[in-house]
């Protein structure tokens, strides 16, 4: 599984910390992470996702909805007898 995002595939990445001297040491860069359920297509599916991604995801799934309650709000109504 590892650390990388599902979505982007953002994963590990090194570098230096670097002192007031200038002397090098070795870091290395996490990307932020969470296990997020994903809906798609009626089945939830568990993936890692970094924040940003998560974002997007999140405000894709409530455009979907708000798109799905407005084409509910527009049908037309029938009258029972």
């Amino acid at each position: 599984m590892g650390m990388k995002c599902a979505q982007c595939g953002k994963g590990v990445m090194y570098g230096h910390n670097v002192s007031h001297s200038k002397r090098r040491t070795r870091k290395i860069f996490k990307p932020n992470l969470h296990m997020t359920r994903v809906h798609l297509g009626g089945i939830s599916k568990r993936v890692r996702l970094c924040t940003k991604c998560q974002r997007i995801v999140k405000e894709m799934m409530l455009d979907e909805r708000a798109a799905k309650a407005k084409s509910t709000e527009s049908a037309p109504v029938q009258a029972s007898a």
